[in-house]
């Protein structure tokens, strides 16, 4: 058995599940609809296959290595998580008449999904320390690290829809007007205060 890949299953599990702004915009999406929300789960495994990429290729590398890059990047996640802070705000704060009325166009779950994931620059720098702590000396380490990317985004791919027809399944309650514009707010001040944090950070940093 081979014991680095099994720890490896447990890391890249916990990395997934960990609840942040990909979680939470499944979660908005999901409550507009199972289509919107499976779509936005599948553009944030898409966004997963963009950094193990860069990953691979060495380009997060150069994001680790050049600050001013980095901290652009970002800033650019940061305005993007706010903006979709602010229509979830917005959304809470319009009076709704009509349960399950969706505040997704078609299409933005797929969009939404993806960009939040891949504006985060954390993301690569995070796949770059980890992924080559798990290929063994010796091996090769294309095949091994591309193999361990692919577990990452199989989790996501599992995870992420997991927790879109979960939402679905209780969308009865949670479409209720009162239930909804309150989910919509929390999630809204939850994606506020992540964009808030990447916007700030590199100024602290």
């Amino acid at each position: 058995m081979d014991a680095q890949l099994v720890a490896f299953t447990g890391v890249a599990a916990g990395m997934v599940v960990m609840p942040g702004a990909d979680f939470t915009v499944v979660v908005r999406n999901a409550l507009a609809s199972r289509r919107a929300g499976v779509a936005c789960a599948v553009g944030i495994a898409a966004g997963l296959v963009v950094h193990t990429a860069l990953a691979v290729a060495g380009v997060a590398a150069v994001l680790a290595a050049v600050p001013a890059l980095f901290k652009a990047l970002q800033v650019a996640g940061g305005a993007y998580v706010l903006y979709l802070a602010f229509r979830a705000l917005l959304s809470a704060a319009r009076a709704r008449t009509t349960p399950g009325e969706e505040p997704v166009v078609r299409g933005g779950g797929l969009r939404e999904g993806f960009l939040t994931n891949a504006l985060n620059p954390k993301a690569s720098i995070t796949f770059l320390s980890v992924l080559p702590q798990f290929v063994p000396d010796g091996s090769p380490a294309m095949p091994r690290t591309l193999l361990l990317a692919a577990i990452v985004v199989a989790f996501a791919l599992l995870w992420f829809p997991a927790v879109a027809f979960l939402v679905d399944r209780l969308g009865s309650r949670l479409r209720r007007p009162p239930v909804a514009r309150a989910i919509e707010a929390v999630t809204g001040a939850a994606l506020g205060a992540l964009g808030v944090v990447l916007l700030l950070e590199p100024h602290v940093a």
